[in-house]
């Protein structure tokens, strides 16, 4: 239990911990509340960066954290994609797609990592999950300027813009058809692991 609550750890739940608030807020109709799910979901996103340093850093790498850590990443992305199925504001298939791609994935890898089998990340890997970070951060930002500046502020009328469904539609099915290639590739490029546990 003690080697489970190590620092990189309390991070990486207080990451899952913040996702439910950062739906609440964003959900609300409350525009103070709207504003307040950006800083919320930015500071969960920081977690994420700085558990791992912390556990590279101070030599707290486990099991658990290797689990719990991008288990705590689907949670917190999954739950603003869904929020934007729910708001209306991408299409719900490309939602679906990135979400099964790295769920599937994930789990396979946490398998397969148990089983004592080491997965290869690649660059391309890396660049997916920047680019979902992105785009999600983009329609966050936009969608909340959009909804909750007050009629007649000068940059109301560029967010409305920027959160035209031909801008955000686009953004969305080039991420889900990113994700889903670069699930392909890295299920091609680990091949042999899956053979090795096989045999």
């Amino acid at each position: 239990m003690q080697r489970f609550i190590t620092p990189p750890n309390q991070l990486t739940l207080l990451r899952i911990l913040l996702s439910p608030v950062f739906v609440g807020l964003l959900l609300s109709d409350d525009p103070v509340h709207r504003w307040w799910s950006v800083p919320t979901f930015v500071v969960a996103m920081l977690t994420d960066w700085y558990d791992g340093y912390v556990a590279r850093r101070w030599g707290f790498i486990t099991r658990w954290g290797s689990t719990l850590d991008p288990f705590a990443d689907k949670v917190l992305i999954s739950s603003a994609l869904f929020c934007y199925v729910i708001l209306d504001l991408v299409p719900a298939w490309t939602v679906w797609v990135i979400v099964v791609r790295d769920v599937l994935i994930t789990t396979l890898r946490s398998y397969m990592e148990y089983k004592g089998r080491t997965f290869n990340t690649s660059k391309m890997a890396k660049t997916k999950t920047f680019t979902q970070f992105v785009v999600i951060h983009y329609i966050l930002l936009v969608h909340v300027a959009a909804t909750s500046l007050p009629d007649g502020h000068a940059l109301q009328p560029w967010a409305v813009a920027l959160m035209d469904r031909s801008i955000v539609d686009t953004l969305m099915i080039a991420t889900a058809l990113f994700t889903l290639v670069t699930g392909i590739l890295y299920l091609f490029s680990n091949r042999t692991v899956f053979q090795q546990n096989h045999g």
